[in-house]
């Protein structure tokens, strides 16, 4: 079978369960999980089954595992506090609604891991160290990146659950977590890149998708609708719009 159609069905089996747990029980504990999960099962199948475990081959494994069982702690720890998703309070009690946002978010985890699916299915690799330090370094760099936020945004808001954190890396970007999320898959396609040739090309797809849907649809975009019901009227918050870069971190603008 292909390879690309077998992440695709892994994917869409991994999140029809979940699908279905999740939208008879009505709860939102396991959306985001199953996400993690999601890719963290996909590579390890693709290493395990298909991979002829090269040096390139496990450190992409040992980066994507890492990644999704950092993000994967870090949503669930959030979601068991506060129980409830308000994306899907439009969503959860209609199959429809519901379930096509699960359909999207397999066909998410298809896409993004292309470059990933692609290199798991090479064989008898040649290293090519400038692409390989080059990548690791954006992706380790951007998965520490994002940790940090994510840190200093959970004891920032253990504090003051009421205000918008705007210190620490949030002074230089108002969404260094997905900066740094950018940054780890852009990072694999780079550790990649030199192996394309012709239509292998088109795997870029998977760094430019996640890019665009953090910044248009999932992540950045709702977050800052949000922010502005939230904190619209807040002097600082205002402040902080004007100054901040929205998403690459820089200094502040006068």
């Amino acid at each position: 079978m292909n390879l690309f159609l077998e992440i695709l069905i892994i994917a869409f089996a991994i999140n029809t369960l979940f699908f279905i747990y999740a939208f008879i029980r009505k709860t939102d504990v396991v959306t985001d999980l199953s996400y993690s999960l999601s890719f963290l099962i996909a590579s390890l199948y693709l290493y395990g089954m298909h991979a002829e475990k090269a040096l390139l081959q496990t450190l992409v494994l040992c980066i994507v595992c890492l990644w999704a069982l950092r993000l994967g702690f870090y949503l669930l720890s959030r979601i068991l506090v506060t129980k409830v998703d308000h994306r899907f309070d439009d969503k959860r009690d209609s199959f429809i609604r519901f379930g096509s946002f699960w359909f999207l978010q397999a066909t998410a985890v298809w896409i993004i891991l292309l470059p990933v699916t692609f290199l798991m299915g090479l064989r008898s690799l040649t290293l090519n160290y400038l692409f390989l330090v080059v990548g690791m370094v954006l992706s380790v760099f951007g998965l520490v990146y994002e940790s940090i936020a994510d840190y200093q945004k959970t004891t920032f808001k253990k504090k003051y659950p009421k205000k918008l954190i705007t210190t620490g890396l949030w002074a230089y970007s108002r969404h260094p977590n997905y900066f740094g999320e950018v940054l780890v898959w852009w990072g694999i396609f780079v550790m990649v890149l030199p192996y394309m040739r012709g239509l292998h090309f088109l795997v870029a797809f998977g760094p430019v998708f996640i890019t665009l849907l953090l910044l248009f649809v999932s992540g950045v975009n709702l977050l800052e609708k949000s922010w502005k019901e939230k904190y619209g009227s807040e002097a600082y918050y205002q402040q902080y719009v004007r100054e901040t870069s929205l998403f690459i971190p820089w200094k502040k603008r006068c």
